[in-house]
């Protein structure tokens, strides 16, 4: 009887896609103990959006959090997303701060990295792939799924295989949007699987409705784990929910390693925690739902959050639908990019700043010059030559390794900050978020009640 390994979300990319990654610590950790008893494979509960929440947001050293979740959870694998040289903020970072975060990653509690580029630009995964596995943890090679005239199942097999030749230890499919279709599930997971000798895992969302049949026809062509989200936090953008995914799995024949009886309990903590987030406005009903709209403008679960949130603090709600439908003409602009943190911020900001604006392009984010100049690496398909020329003039693009013309600057920053820095940890966080860390590192000795920010309970900011 074939195990499906089971990865539960709930601490990381379900409470990003549904509450912008607004659960504090202390929301969570009465129950760690019981999610360590439940039987998963692991449990996603770092990177992606938490590190910079705890310290924008919620008062918390990210850190710490992870080592608090680490002393609770015994038994269980922990397993946290990178964004590849963009580490978990929205620029690249040099090779030297690359390697000391999967470091200290690993060192502070972490087992399983996985580790994704936005443009599937495998150059900019090469050294965290490399230190994750020196410093003895496991890396995930992912391929980010998307749709377009240029994404083929060739390419992402193509992906898969030089993946698993840079020793990668397995390989997940991201489909940050749920539109990945059943069809299209059984055919890439069963490509794979015949071209590839690791582990195959898919991650997809339930924003269109697809996600359990995507999930089951995956099973069927042989993947070997997936991504659930306990049902009080599933759904929606969320990821498809853990208890039917067990009960079905069971019924297919299938082990999943998982004690009914204990998701009752875990589920039973969240309820209230939920219900504490639809009060306080939090959890906006728009992400719960089905919105097969998506399957058109592939927009992610935390991407749509995050938009709703900005239109919300603009007075702009009532502009979301058009922001929606410039949101694909601006991603063909910039050659079919996947929507995929950094990038779905990038489009999705500049679809808004062009329909806030009422002209295309009249204000081009800092970031989206960036991109354009090839800061970001290699982008996947032509962009629009009007756009290049507006942006670059006659100046040529990048078109190597951008980390390539970094200067190494952990030691520098280190010295720099040693006054409020104590260690390598709070120096990662201030190269990461400069500003908003430094705050927090000077203020942290004081009080938490004369430091904690209104903004807990209020949606703020693009960049969570």
């Amino acid at each position: 009887m074939k195990r499906i390994f089971i990865t539960e979300t709930v601490l990381r990319d379900a409470q990003q896609s549904l509450i912008a990654t607004r659960m504090p610590l202390e929301d969570f950790e009465g129950i760690l103990d019981r999610i360590d008893s439940a039987g998963y494979y692991s449990i996603e509960c770092w990177g992606g959006a938490t590190f910079d929440s705890c310290l924008r947001y919620l008062n918390e050293d990210p850190w710490e959090r992870l080592r608090k979740i680490r002393s609770k959870v015994k038994n269980t694998k922990l397993q946290m997303l990178l964004r590849s040289q963009n580490l978990l903020g929205y620029k690249h970072y040099p090779d030297d701060v690359v390697r000391m975060f999967v470091r200290k990653s690993i060192e502070n509690g972490m087992d399983i990295i996985r580790i994704f580029d936005a443009l599937n630009d495998l150059r900019n995964i090469e050294v965290a792939v490399d230190e994750t596995i020196k410093a003895g943890g496991h890396a995930q090679g992912t391929i980010v799924y998307t749709i377009s005239p240029i994404h083929n199942l060739e390419m992402y097999v193509k992906i898969g295989k030089d993946l698993e030749n840079m020793g990668v230890h397995s390989i997940c499919i991201k489909d940050m949007a749920g539109i990945m279709s059943p069809k299209e599930a059984y055919d890439l997971v069963k490509a794979l699987k015949e071209n590839v000798k690791v582990p195959v895992f898919l991650h997809t969302h339930s924003t269109t409705g697809l996600g359990i049949l995507t999930y089951l026809k995956a099973v069927e062509a042989g993947v070997d784990g997936i991504d659930t989200a306990i049902s009080s936090f599933s759904g929606g953008t969320s990821q498809p929910p853990t208890e039917t995914l067990d009960y079905a799995l069971k019924q297919m024949g299938f082990e999943t390693g998982l004690n009914n009886k204990i998701l009752k309990e875990i589920n039973d903590f969240f309820k209230p925690v939920k219900d504490k987030f639809i009060q306080n406005g939090i959890l906006n009903p728009f992400v719960l739902s089905t919105d097969t709209d998506a399957l058109i403008y592939q927009i992610p679960g935390g991407m749509l959050s995050n938009l709703i949130a900005q239109l919300k603090q603009q007075n702009a709600l009532d502009k979301l639908d058009e922001v929606l439908m410039e949101v694909p003409r601006v991603r063909e602009d910039l050659g079919y990019p996947p929507l995929v943190t950094p990038m779905s911020q990038m489009v999705g900001t500049q679809a808004a700043a062009n329909v806030l604006a009422g002209e295309r392009y009249k204000v081009i984010l800092k970031e989206v010059k960036a991109y354009i100049k090839g800061e970001y690496g290699k982008p996947p398909g032509e962009i629009n030559p009007e756009l290049v020329k507006k942006v670059l003039g006659s100046e040529k693009p990048i078109e190597g390794r951008f980390a390539d013309t970094l200067e190494p600057i952990f030691e520098k920053t280190k010295q720099q900050i040693k006054d409020f820095a104590k260690t390598d940890e709070d120096v990662l966080s201030y190269i990461l978020f400069p500003q908003v860390a430094e705050e927090f590192l000077k203020n942290r000795s004081k009080p938490k009640t004369a430091q904690m920010r209104k903004i807990v309970y209020t949606i703020e900011g693009l960049k969570s």
